[in-house]
């Protein structure tokens, strides 16, 4: 509930009832309107100044719990001054009174504003008593202080400024329901290939990702959860009390005990009140989810430090102002690349955050092998599979390049050793364009973003945890893996087969006796199976997917209808392309054509939006003559 000022308003009322009795409706005679001056609505009978409440002030309106401010026409404010500057003859402006502190707003757009920051601010009852002396209690079902939240059968408790981690110190998106549920698939394929894992959820916060993994996971894996604040580490433990998992290595004192919890605790889960950098290089783990609020550099040092050869970090960044081209200056102090504002910067901003993580995992004699990576509207998300030794470190090293960009018609290639940066590109603007028209990016990733291998396996995981909201996501993900519009989709044990990553056999579904012990174990092959799986992961080099999209709407024909993107996607593959649709931009189309290829066709195709408005004119114009 929110600190209201004392001296509320008139403007302020709950109910259409309390601007009638200010008005006193119900006497006789001629009645003045209480929130308008007399030379701009004059006294009427009650029935007109009944209308005329009901109307301009009663539903022009902003609310909050339950106080609506009605639109006052007082001279509250300050006059407004003409524009020869004579404040004289200005006028009055309406507002509105803010309902917390009093202040008056013009505009309700703003008044909308100011109230979402009163409530960014924590402004309410409960954040005023967490900050005092009250020790932290359990919610009681009649307690309104906290929020029962249900996600992948985990309930978590939020408190009522949830979204602001600078009052509450305890943080949750809604939003980034997708981003847990792919984290917690890459983690389920990974227990595919060997367990007991040790699994690291660096930024606890109200504890919901790691609460998943145990819960659904249960002896497969082994939780960490950590967080630096005295509130969530608090928030996290009685988040566990409320799904029945047990916290490990912490006493539990008289509210945990294993009598109190109906049956038999599902999971265990360790819980510490520990700086993120600091665990990392005290412990090993096998999969490591770095989440902070913002951007994830300052930890994947220490997240490579002792991670276990083969494991998994996934990286989630969410400071998209940096990432999406939008504070540059920022961009290059956290990542070290140049970027602008391109059609495909969503693409940019994941191979950037991959190229920061390589030279990290570089740093500790350690390459990558990229499994995933999705940028969406609110967050970039990399999974990584680490590969120990400087051979791996080396290869990957190879893959940072910079990027030739032209700023005229977004043409783009990764730059090679010894090329000129103008001969570079296939199209011709440095020639027929004055000035300079390229500018190179980056340095950025220019290897893959996805393993179809890993992502049908993912797919696999969540169709098996009913994860119905990110499975045409992760299918997308897989036709943009491949570079094909292919939409068949196979699910069950005789879907998937071995794949190979890195020259490492991994086991999927499959029937136990088609496969050998050493398979299953997940470990290098040896010999000339090892070679063989090495050179077939060579020879697959050339079916990578093409870098970047071009979006079907920036280079449209002006006065040309465009044909629908999935017959431009059949017209671009019967041109012997290789095309799919991308999960960065709906319009989008990665291709391994030119640009110039690929305005051709989409010339071709598309149909002068006059052709119809002429052809009736013709008719018209031949039945008159006739």
């Amino acid at each position: 509930m929110f600190f209201f000022c004392t001296e509320r308003h008139m403007s302020i009322q709950t109910k259409l009832k309390g601007l009638e009795m200010l008005a006193d409706l119900d006497g006789a005679g001629r009645k003045s309107c209480p929130l308008c001056p007399e030379e701009k609505f004059k006294a009427c009978y009650s029935h007109k100044l009944r209308r005329h409440l009901q109307n301009l002030h009663w539903k022009v309106y902003v609310e909050l719990q339950g106080q609506r401010m009605c639109i006052c026409h007082l001279p509250c404010r300050n006059l407004k001054p003409s524009l020869s500057g004579d404040q004289v003859s200005g006028r009055h402006v309406a507002h509105y009174h803010c309902v917390v502190c009093s202040v008056t707003i013009a505009r309700k757009t703003d008044m909308i504003s100011h109230l979402k920051r009163h409530i960014n601010k924590g402004e309410t009852e409960a954040s005023y008593s967490g900050s005092s002396d009250v020790p932290f209690k359990e919610p009681a079902p009649s307690d309104q202080a906290y929020e029962i939240m249900k996600e992948l059968g985990t309930n978590v408790q939020l408190l009522p400024n949830h979204t602001t981690p600078q009052k509450s110190d305890t943080y949750f998106n809604r939003k980034m329901k997708n981003n847990r549920q792919l984290v917690f698939c890459s983690l389920a394929v990974l227990t595919e290939e060997r367990n007991p894992l040790e699994c690291l959820d660096a930024f606890g916060a109200t504890g919901i990702m790691g609460l998943q993994w145990a819960k659904h996971l249960c002896n497969a894996i082994k939780v960490t959860i950590t967080d630096i604040s005295d509130t969530c580490v608090k928030m996290i433990k009685e988040n566990c009390k409320l799904n029945h998992i047990r916290v490990d290595g912490c006493p539990r004192g008289p509210r945990v005990p294993d009598s109190e919890v109906e049956g038999v605790p599902i999971a265990t889960v360790e819980v510490a009140k520990m700086d993120a950098n600091v665990i990392m290089h005290l412990r090993a783990f096998d999969y490591i989810h770095l989440d902070p609020y913002g951007t994830a550099v300052n930890y994947l040092d220490a997240a490579f430090r002792n991670v276990r050869n083969l494991g998994i970090i996934s990286v989630t960044s969410t400071d998209t102002s940096s990432l999406y081209a939008k504070s540059p200056n920022v961009t290059l102090r956290h990542y070290g690349c140049h970027i602008v504002r391109t059609e495909y910067y969503r693409e940019v901003a994941a191979r950037m955050v991959v190229a920061t993580v390589a030279r990290a995992a570089g740093r500790c004699n350690k390459g990558i092998e990229v499994l995933l990576a999705v940028a969406l509207e609110h967050f970039v998300l990399v999974v990584v599979r680490v590969l120990r030794g400087p051979t791996q470190a080396d290869e990957s090293a190879k893959k940072l390049r910079k990027l030739v960009h032209c700023q005229w018609c977004e043409e783009r290639l990764f730059l090679k050793q010894g090329n000129m940066v103008d001969d570079t590109l296939p199209c011709n603007c440095h020639g027929s364009l004055p000035g300079k028209t390229t500018v190179q990016l980056g340095p950025l990733w220019s290897g893959p973003l996805f393993n179809t291998g890993f992502l049908r396996r993912m797919l696999s995981a969540a169709v098996q945890h009913s994860m119905d909201d990110i499975q045409p996501l992760v299918k997308t993900l897989i036709c943009e893996s491949e570079c094909t519009t292919l939409k068949s989709f196979v699910h069950g044990p005789s879907a998937l087969t071995n794949q190979v990553e890195c020259g490492v056999v991994i086991k999927t579904q499959q029937s136990g006796e088609e496969s050998s012990p050493a398979d299953q174990s997940g470990k290098r092959k040896t010999g000339e199976e090892s070679g063989s799986a090495v050179k077939k992961l060579k020879s697959d080099m050339s079916l990578e997917h093409p870098p970047f999209y071009y979006s079907i709407h920036r280079h449209s024909i002006r006065g040309m209808n465009m044909p629908k993107l999935n017959k431009f996607l059949q017209y671009l593959t019967e041109a012997g392309f290789r095309v799919s649709r991308t999960h960065f931009d709906p319009t989008g189309v990665r291709t391994d054509a030119t640009l110039l290829k690929f305005k051709s066709v989409l010339t071709k195709y598309s149909v002068p939006t006059y052709t119809n408005a002429t052809a009736t004119q013709k008719n018209v114009s031949t039945e008159t003559t006739t």
